[in-house]
């Protein structure tokens, strides 16, 4: 007992910081869904936002708001999902560097859309979801398996140019399908960028049960990751089924990343990104990580959606570039930073 109430104060202290932290990341993310809805490439007034809130089309700025919404929404879903997807990769993999981008997952969900257009003429919007959970899962294996080979295992390193040689290869076979078909390569090409600005209720309506299976699988992980953090070694000494508990999270990480992608395209960078930054806020325990990650990832996506409406105006810039701009300098902070011995 006397070990355990001086520590006491101490967590209270910490649950407080963390519940503050909540308070100021749940009102960002609601003032970025405001400015979603309010801003973008056409100014509208306050009336044209209140009457196209309650669905009104009578003008341009109406309609403006009425588009708006959806996309919002799934600006949120997208960002909260990759976020989500890339805390649960650098849990399992305990590397710094993964993210759904730069292990090449995002790619494999792409290519096998790709291949499900051009070669099976898949149409329908849940098919295009199966088919990207298909080839996410499946670039996954691949890289882990390849980052997994020689001496040391799977190290951060490994896994990171394992990742962006497998992203680089599948990249150059998309190219190789889609230039010859000049049916499909406008709506490809566009959709390979990774954007939100033809999101729908019925879009909506199609990837949210996949995403909801997704959310529950990774927030549900929460506690074996922590114990995977301790190392495989002492894990399984607490009692852990270290393959299962591992194999377990991943397959949230796989199909949040895969429906996504399927959407919206690959965005890049939101999965690396988020969770370091949540780290600094609510520190490395999963059951506030997690959480954490999906509030600022939709945080992070509505408002790179907002700014990319503003900047280049009358036109826009898809979500994926801004992310991408922001992102790589972030990527070569966290290589700079990291030692040596960790890669």
């Amino acid at each position: 007992m006397s070990t355990t109430l001086p520590q006491a104060p101490v967590f209270r202290r910490l649950t407080r910081i963390r519940l503050s932290w909540l308070v100021v990341v749940l009102a960002a993310v609601a003032v970025l869904c405001a400015l979603s809805v309010a801003v973008g490439s056409r100014v509208v007034d306050w009336s044209e936002i209140i009457a196209g809130l309650g669905g009104a089309t009578d003008t341009i700025g109406q309609a403006a708001v009425v588009k708006r919404v959806p996309r919002t929404i799934l600006a949120a879903l997208a960002g909260a999902a990759l976020a989500l997807s890339g805390a649960v990769m650098q849990g399992v993999t305990r590397n710094p560097l993964a993210d759904p981008g730069i292990l090449g997952i995002n790619m494999g969900a792409s290519l096998a859309v790709v291949v499900g257009i051009a070669w099976f003429g898949i149409s329908a919007a849940h098919v295009y979801i199966w088919t990207a959970i298909f080839g996410a899962g499946a670039a996954a294996v691949f890289v882990y398996a390849v980052g997994a080979l020689g001496r040391g295992g799977p190290t951060p390193l490994k896994l990171a140019l394992a990742g962006a040689a497998t992203s680089v290869a599948l990249l150059s076979f998309i190219r190789a399908i889609v230039l010859p078909r000049a049916d499909i390569s406008e709506g490809v090409q566009s959709w390979q960028i990774g954007g939100v600005g033809g999101a729908s209720y019925a879009s909506i309506g199609t990837v949210l049960p996949f995403l909801v299976v997704g959310f529950a699988i990774c927030l549900l992980s929460a506690r074996r990751l922590n114990a995977l953090a301790l190392g495989d070694e002492l894990a399984a000494g607490l009692g852990e089924r270290v393959a299962i508990a591992r194999a377990s999270a991943a397959l949230g990480s796989v199909v949040l990343c895969g429906a996504i992608t399927a959407v919206c395209g690959p965005i890049g960078f939101v999965g690396l990104i988020v969770p370091h930054l949540c780290r600094l806020l609510v520190g490395v325990d999963h059951r506030w990580l997690l959480p954490f990650s999906a509030l600022m990832g939709a945080g992070l996506l509505i408002g790179s959606d907002v700014v990319g409406r503003v900047i280049a105006r009358p036109n826009e810039l898809d979500v994926g570039i801004v992310t991408a701009f922001i992102g790589a300098p972030f990527f070569i902070w966290i290589v700079r930073r990291t030692k040596v011995g960790d890669l």
